[in-house]
């Protein structure tokens, strides 16, 4: 507990003669702080693609669980008769806050995306459409059934569970697919940060050895070495964070036409989440040199 107090403070305050033993320039600076940049912005896009498609989920599960559609599939004769005792049946159906049936143009509209703007409708047997809005605990779905097929025998009640939880199961493993690109990201930025912390303590041996020929330990040595790259680190990852937040600030705004393609960017307090990155940076870069160091120094003696 005191060696890693002891590490803190000296983060902190700095020992202008320990950080003679690490290079302020060079490869491995360069190195680092391009490191820890490039990797904050992957992790900020990376962050807002979770939060997107968390969103998304929501949405989806909201919007389709609290709509059901009944389909009338009859005779040409009889659809109107039917439409007009199902929209009767369901507005008198416990749970439901409206029934409406949908008019030829918005049928048509649905299936604009799949057979163009010039599809026959009125000429093929498109079955009648109902639009249900539920409200409260919904309806019993059971008892609904029961009385379409008695009353009405060519209606076909559809409460969109098929189409919700596929869409809702895809959002939640593409979240969990953003998170797990923030922990790549994490454990790539150690190992770079590792391997650069081990090439500046090997450029860096002849130093090294006069300082412990003059009595400095291990631990002092270490010391500038975690220092020097954890604020690198937190450096460049302050400054991917930033080019990160200010490309997702441009990107357009969610809205009903672009659904989840323009609605990427963060919402509300979730612009507060990217501020944990290089923070999250330095304190990887710490752990990672920190090991690295007192190993190869180890490995050196």
């Amino acid at each position: 507990m005191k060696v890693r107090l002891g590490f803190l403070l000296s983060l902190l305050a700095g020992d202008p003669q320990a950080d003679r033993a690490v290079p302020p320039t060079g490869f491995t600076a360069r190195l680092t702080v391009f490191t820890s940049g490039a990797m904050a912005l992957l992790a900020v896009f990376a962050l807002a693609f979770s939060l997107a498609t968390e969103r998304m989920a929501d949405r989806w599960a909201a919007e389709l669980a609290r709509t059901s559609t009944l389909r009338i599939s009859a005779p040409q004769d009889q659809v109107g008769a039917q439409t007009a005792a199902a929209v009767r049946l369901l507005e008198t159906t416990p749970g439901i806050a409206s029934a409406r049936a949908l008019t030829p143009e918005e049928q048509q509209a649905l299936l604009e995306p799949w057979f163009g703007p010039d599809l026959p409708i009125a000429s093929l047997p498109i079955p009648q459409l109902i639009e249900i809005i539920e409200e409260g605990d919904g309806f019993d779905e059971t008892g609904l059934r029961a009385r379409l097929l008695a009353e009405v025998p060519g209606a076909v009640l559809d409460d969109h569970t098929r189409w919700r939880e596929p869409l809702v199961a895809a959002a939640e493993r593409l979240r969990l697919l953003g998170l797990a690109a923030i922990v790549l990201i994490g454990l790539s930025t150690a190992a770079m940060i590792t391997m650069a912390a081990q090439a500046a303590l090997a450029a860096n041996a002849q130093v090294i050895r006069v300082l412990r020929l003059v009595g400095a330990r291990d631990i002092y040595i270490a010391r500038a070495f975690v220092r020097r790259f954890t604020l690198r680190a937190l450096t460049g990852a302050a400054v991917g964070t930033a080019v990160g937040m200010a490309a997702i600030w441009f990107l357009p705004s969610a809205d009903d036409a672009g659904s989840f393609l323009t609605g990427l960017g963060f919402q509300g307090l979730h612009w507060l989440w990217p501020l944990a990155i290089p923070p999250l940076a330095a304190v990887v870069a710490f752990m990672a040199t920190r090991g690295a160091a007192l190993r190869s120094l180890k490995e050196q003696s």
